[in-house]
């Protein structure tokens, strides 16, 4: 019995080559429809705007905070009248009686988590120097502790002595931008400034900080004596005690000991409510914390609507771009094309044009980044770029996933004769 000849089946494309094919049809067939595909991401650049923006702006904030609390000092405590953030019953707040500076040494003698306390006190003021000014600056007012509890880094000078502080000596540390403003072109040091109508001498310069929280610049400040405070601008000014908690000692033990005695300097009894608050920076952190759920709850929204907007314009476009299509599938797939192929290909379609409106989107982004420094704080990350584009991809492949599997699951002979 003779045995049959087999016939040769042909032979199936290699998985790089069916991709590296797929890519170049699709690519091909967004060149040839480019304007569709431009007005199709607009629901994408949308959302990819909107997600982009959220997590700059929350990058921005955790950046700034971190720079901020450095500022003000991990184990920093004010006691002071007020709490920080009084949103109820301020009225009775306002009716404590003040703090003085008295006592802050009462508590550095006292104290033992605590390993310096300094009598704090200011006024907005403007600073002169011949025909140069510098409005909206802030006269800070401390004894000479406030070196060591953290306040002062000093870029070039000295600062203020107690001997300075006794005599109510017109002394002051000043900040960079009253050297950009009066300074531009010499050294301070020894020179005379006006603050608030006063001549002043500029013994130190105080090392740039930046904004606290990205908004409020700390550098446009003079630090002068308490006494001389006393002196110039106020006789019985408001005034805060900040101290710094000993290395390795637990904040909470540092607070509720500072509480006793700042209670016991008072005079107040077991059964009286406290007339002063004990500030720290956790409450900075927790207002943070609210304030970046607000805008995570926001963004989210504002990206899932837009999103779905885009999606179902993608699949929508995506099942236009099949139909007229149908005789070029029909034909791959006469050819030897097979379902993968066709599948592949229009997914990296749907893809790329996902793909084009978060490029659009993140350029968009970086752009009000940039505006947003002016005034606020933002900052685009590489890992943020990166998700904007993974959200992209799963969002090319979610809604074009139908489309590309209607093309894929097409019969060569109805393709063909698809008018």
């Amino acid at each position: 019995m003779r045995s049959r000849p087999l016939t040769p089946r042909p032979a199936v494309p290699a998985v790089p080559t069916e991709i590296a094919e797929g890519v170049r049809i699709a690519l091909s067939a967004l060149w040839e429809r480019k304007a569709r595909a431009l007005l199709t991401t607009l629901g994408i650049v949308i959302g990819i705007v909107s997600v982009t923006s959220m997590f700059t702006v929350i990058n921005g904030i955790e950046r700034e905070f971190d720079k901020s609390m450095a500022m003000i000092g991990d184990n920093a405590l004010f006691i002071q009248k007020e709490p920080w953030f009084a949103f109820d019953d301020w009225w009775s707040y306002r009716n404590r009686p003040p703090i003085t500076d008295d006592l802050a040494p009462f508590l550095a003698e006292r104290a033992e988590t605590i390993a310096a306390a300094t009598a704090v006190t200011g006024a907005g003021t403007r600073a002169t120097r011949g025909s140069d000014e510098l409005g909206g600056m802030f006269v800070e007012a401390a004894t000479t502790d406030y070196v060591d509890v953290g306040g002062a880094d000093l870029e070039a000078g000295r600062f203020f002595t107690e001997a300075e502080d006794r005599g109510a000596r017109a002394v002051a540390v000043i900040g960079v931008d009253l050297v950009e403003a009066l300074f531009p072109a010499e050294d301070p040091i020894g020179k005379d400034i006006r603050l608030g109508g006063h001549v002043y001498e500029v013994v130190g310069v105080l090392t740039a900080r930046g904004k606290f929280l990205g908004m409020q610049s700390t550098d446009n400040r003079a630090i002068v004596p308490l006494e001389t405070f006393r002196r110039h601008f106020s006789n019985d000014p408001d005034v805060s005690i900040k101290v710094r908690v000993k290395d390795g000692v637990d904040q909470a033990d540092a607070i509720d000991e500072v509480t006793g005695l700042t209670r016991l300097w008072r005079g107040l009894d077991a059964l009286e409510d406290n007339d002063f608050s004990v500030n720290r920076q956790d409450q900075f952190r927790d207002l943070v914390q609210g304030f970046k759920v607000a805008v995570y709850a926001v963004g989210i929204f504002l990206t899932a609507l837009s999103l779905l907007v885009g999606g179902i314009g993608v699949m929508n476009i995506m099942f236009v771009s099949v139909k007229e299509r149908t005789r070029e599938i029909g034909v791959r797939k006469a050819l030897g094309a097979t379902r993968r192929a066709i599948l592949f290909q229009f997914l990296v379609e749907a893809v790329m044009i996902c793909f084009v409106g978060g490029g659009i989107g993140v350029a968009l982004a970086a752009l009000a980044a940039v505006g947003l420094n002016q005034v606020f704080t933002a900052e685009l990350s590489g890992g943020t770029v990166a998700l904007a584009f993974v959200l992209c991809g799963v969002l090319g492949v979610t809604f074009g996933l139908l489309p590309a599997w209607q093309a894929a699951r097409a019969r060569p002979i109805d393709a063909l004769r698809y008018e």
